[in-house]
């Protein structure tokens, strides 16, 4: 009963206003008496461990998202840098990971999204991970909310995609259909050695907003689905490990490759817990 009444409030309550207060909140810095008792309660509650944190006085953030995203101390999160290792982009645990069958992407029992939805309705953008392999993680409140590149790669595209903003957690992906094909989204495309690569880094309730090392703040509010294309300008590559964003408030990234490309690690499944840098898959021999 009290899942389904939390389903049914998300439905209910005003998603995106509720959202970009949360946000502007998170960005004040003018009531630091108010900040430091908020980020507090957000440790206690939460169980945040601060000891990992680059500076681990929670006072000296000048914001709720300052301390949200807080950096790590360095070497904390060694990534896995075997050319043939493909690693975790975050700090999370495993919704769901397998493979994309009949363009569809396994969600929860019973629950499935289309693969071409989530990324924004092109069917071209979509083709190149027709039948590949897909890991769904989410980031707790208490996770470190970086997202790092878990392969080397070149910026081709980035979409933004309007949507919903429904809480994602293990409840309303058990009982929300379509949930992270709703939400609103970022798309990121890369080229790799592997091949072609996405990460989607779907926003939630209470999120304030998406970041990216290049284009700062994705900032919603358009009316449709909206690209960028970066093939044509000066490359924009990364090392992998590197960072390429942020979530200011926390949420889910899906990770996508092409069929036949790679295999996942033994022993990874749903709630397995990962930790950003560390080895989830190899490439196929």
């Amino acid at each position: 009963m009290r899942d389904k009444l939390f389903v049914m409030s998300q439905y209910l309550t005003p998603q995106l206003g509720l959202s970009r207060l949360a946000g502007r909140l998170a960005d004040n810095d003018q009531v630091p008496a108010l900040k430091n008792r908020v980020v507090r309660w957000f440790i206690e509650r939460y169980g945040v461990d601060m000891s990992e944190a680059v500076d681990a006085d929670p006072a000296s953030y000048a914001t709720f998202n300052a301390f949200f995203t807080r950096a790590l101390k360095p070497g904390l999160r060694p990534v896995d840098d075997a050319p043939e290792a493909l690693t975790s982009p975050v700090d999370g645990a495993i919704s769901q990971l397998g493979t994309i069958e009949e363009g569809r992407i396994f969600q929860a029992k019973g629950q499935s999204f289309n693969l071409t939805e989530l990324l924004g309705g092109d069917e071209q953008r979509a083709r190149p991970f027709a039948g590949g392999a897909f890991a769904t993680i989410y980031l707790a409140p208490k996770d470190y909310h970086r997202i790092h590149m878990p392969l080397a790669g070149t910026l081709k595209e980035m979409t933004y995609v309007p949507g919903r903003l429904f809480s994602v957690n293990p409840v309303t992906a058990a009982n929300v259909p379509n949930l992270f094909a709703r939400n609103e989204r970022v798309v990121t495309l890369f080229d790799t050695a592997w091949g072609p690569m996405a990460m989607v880094l779907v926003g939630a309730m209470i999120v304030g907003s998406v970041e990216t090392t290049w284009a700062g703040v994705v900032a919603p509010g358009t009316d449709g689905v909206s690209s960028v294309d970066y093939s044509a300008d000066k490359p924009i590559r990364f090392d992998k490990g590197d960072e390429m964003g942020r979530f200011r408030l926390g949420s889910t990234v899906i990770l996508l490759l092409p069929k036949d490309v790679m295999r996942w690690s033994d022993g990874l499944g749903p709630e397995t817990r990962l930790r950003m840098g560390r080895r989830i898959g190899s490439k196929a021999s």
